[in-house]
């Protein structure tokens, strides 16, 4: 087993079945406060995560530690990012209101009525969180392989009931994360977070240039792993002279892949840039017309990497 996702309805003992299900496989557990706390740690306390972010950067972080060990996520939304995963089992908590305000109530030291209201406001922020981050308030069953009652089962059944449905789905036998499957997953969610500037310095190694913007980075890292040899602004082009033959313009592509003999320049920027940008790539092949580039949006970069042959290997 790798990756181990408990979700729970508010109010139900998702934590508490969290931590015993991560004794149980010997498995660390990244909850809320964990998860918060690394995100701090690689991106700084001030920095100010967008609620579109948040899924991918739960993905590189529960991704990169299911490498070493199990891992055990109650983070609410975990369910929907590893569906095509080996090694990945998915529960769901649920109880009926009154279960749940009754765990409130004993969690909180508080009475019922205070217990129902309390209730009833984590419902409401939990259900926009879910849409703000994940783009959906409510659970979809499909997304869980099973679902427990606390209504039916004390803790101690819950927690034999989920070991004994990952024995026997056979998630236990796929042991943890391969490195290809982290990779692959690394790439999807970096692609994402390049979006908002973000890029987790642990992921980030001191070898190599300096970029210039997230985006250029991942599409290094992205190179490296599929083996495409690669230079980083390698050449600049003049665009425009003055009368005395002085270069008043020039043009600097931001990669340069020797297999292809073609030139890449990422655009990720806003309009006017893009805008400015797009003139100088058209006067570069009006001038150099044996020069090869490609503009890469961020928009459809993945969709044009593949289409230009990224997978293919370097001759050893």
């Amino acid at each position: 087993m790798a990756i181990l996702s408990i979700t729970g309805e508010s109010g139900c003992a998702c934590e508490e079945l969290g931590r015993a299900a991560a004794a149980h496989f010997d498995a660390e557990l990244v909850n809320e406060f964990r998860f918060e706390q690394m995100i701090r740690d690689e991106l700084g306390e001030a920095l100010e995560i967008p609620d579109q972010a948040w899924p991918a950067l739960l993905e590189s972080v529960v991704a990169r530690r299911a490498l070493d060990r199990h891992v055990v996520c109650t983070v609410s939304g975990c369910e929907m990012l590893f569906r095509r995963v080996a090694g990945c089992f998915r529960a769901l908590l649920a109880g009926s209101e009154s279960r749940r305000i009754g765990n409130l109530m004993i969690d909180r030291g508080i009475d019922r009525a205070t217990a129902r209201e309390l209730l009833t406001a984590m419902e409401a922020e939990h259900r926009t969180i879910r849409r703000k981050r994940f783009g959906r308030a409510s659970f979809r069953m499909h997304d869980f392989d099973l679902m427990l009652s606390e209504d039916g089962l004390d803790s101690g059944a819950r927690l034999a009931v989920l070991a004994a449905a990952i024995q026997s789905s056979g998630t236990r036998e796929h042991g943890l994360l391969a490195p290809a499957a982290e990779a692959q997953i690394q790439f999807r969610a970096r692609l994402r977070l390049a979006r908002f500037g973000l890029l987790p310095p642990s992921r980030v190694e001191s070898q190599g240039p300096e970029f210039g913007h997230p985006s250029e980075e991942i599409f290094a890292r992205l190179l490296d792993f599929y083996q495409i040899a690669w230079e980083y602004e390698p050449r600049s082009f003049p665009l425009q002279w003055d009368k005395d033959g002085r270069v008043m313009e020039a043009f600097t592509p931001d990669f340069y892949l020797p297999q292809f003999d073609l030139y890449v320049e990422l655009t990720t920027m806003k309009q006017e840039f893009v805008t400015r940008k797009n003139r100088k790539v058209r006067l570069l092949r009006t001038i150099y017309p044996h020069v090869n580039i490609q503009v890469f949006y961020q928009r459809d970069m993945q969709d044009l990497i593949l289409k230009y042959g990224i997978t293919a290997r370097v001759p050893s």
